[in-house]
């Protein structure tokens, strides 16, 4: 009987998923601690943090340690990895467990050495590292050990991940730091320049969940969802409410989606031509929180030419295949980078 227990980290920059092997998924929390001003000591994590966002008093911050995709903070991270490993594997355990982190396929050598070292402050026994596009693969149950390309398209919070992946490792990858925060960004920015109206991090997600949407066909403004802002006037400093349509937030967010877009032309222009044309039978899997944005595989689809389809869970993909990986790991273990 194996007494270690075993856990795979989807670190994001907006979500941190956890799964226990034999459990399944633990744990879903936003990627945010709450610190001190003073001594940066951790007051809150997760859900609980996320909650503090723009809302703190003066003596406490409350901050996201991961910016597109890789650690920004690291102390911060570390704590953060220790609590989640806590929460996961019980604080009074005898053994310390084997964890296996997500990253981004395109972080350097001190990045990665980063993710290593904090995961094994906090507790790990051994640390291991899956490819984020591999691990989106695995969870989508693509087949990723056949001798044939397969893309797959992870688009996080802070960055997006495109892949073509054949013989269980990736051939070609781009990687660019454009993601759900980013069009969050675009939609508060597009408030300020059109309607003098500041609205916070959390309003501005609210609005792409609810309106966000890629394609607008011709549709008429009447028939558009529409939905009432508030935020404060840039002008007076007062409150305000202002209506917001889909054609405007679709106005907001199109550069951003473009960048995604072009990231992923980027992947299909330097892919082998044996492998391309199983792309274009195959088609293109998308995962990951901004992938679920409505219409965003139609507009990929228009756009590349190349059919793209929603993998199915497209939110735990990441953090089922490192799970998968994690149980499996001689079967994986040229692609996984140890500690």
């Amino acid at each position: 009987m194996n007494l270690t227990k075993r856990i795979g980290i989807d670190l994001g920059t907006a979500n941190t998923l956890v799964y226990v092997a034999g459990e399944g998924i633990v744990l879903n929390e936003p990627t945010v601690v709450a610190v001190t001003a003073e001594e940066n000591r951790v007051v809150a994590v997760g859900k609980e943090a996320k909650d503090m966002l723009g809302r703190t008093p003066g003596n406490i911050v409350a901050l996201r340690p991961l910016r597109d995709g890789v650690i920004a903070d690291y102390t911060i991270t570390e704590s953060m990895l220790s609590y989640f490993i806590d929460k996961a594997a019980g604080k009074s355990r005898f053994f310390k467990p084997e964890v296996m982190v997500c990253i981004p396929s395109g972080v350097t050598q001190v990045e990665r050495r980063a993710v290593l070292d904090a995961t094994m402050a906090a507790g790990a026994r051994v640390a291991y590292l899956i490819e984020e596009p591999l691990a989106a693969a695995i969870g989508a149950k693509v087949p990723i050990a056949q001798p044939a390309g397969h893309m797959v398209v992870d688009i996080g919070g802070g960055s997006t991940e495109a892949a073509v992946i054949s013989l269980g490792g990736v051939v070609v990858h781009n990687s660019v730091r454009a993601g759900g925060n980013k069009i969050d960004e675009a939609i508060a920015n597009y408030c300020k320049k059109k309607f003098n109206l500041l609205i916070g991090e959390r309003s501005s997600e609210y609005i792409k969940i609810e309106l966000g949407n890629a394609l607008i066909d011709e549709k008429k403004v009447s028939e558009q969802k529409h939905m009432e802002i508030r935020g404060r006037d840039a002008i007076t400093g007062l409150p305000r409410t202002v209506e917001l349509n889909e054609g405007q937030v679709n106005e907001a967010i199109l550069p951003v989606l473009m960048d995604i877009i072009s990231a992923v032309k980027g992947v299909m222009e330097q892919t082998p031509p044996e492998l391309a044309s199983d792309i274009i039978d195959k088609g293109v899997v998308m995962s990951g929180g901004t992938s679920l944005l409505t219409n965003f595989d139609k507009l990929m689809t228009k756009v590349t030419g190349v059919p793209c389809h929603l993998a199915e869970d497209a939110l735990l993909c990441v953090v089922r295949g490192t799970g998968v990986a994690l149980e499996n790991i001689e079967l994986y273990k040229r692609s996984i980078a140890k500690k």
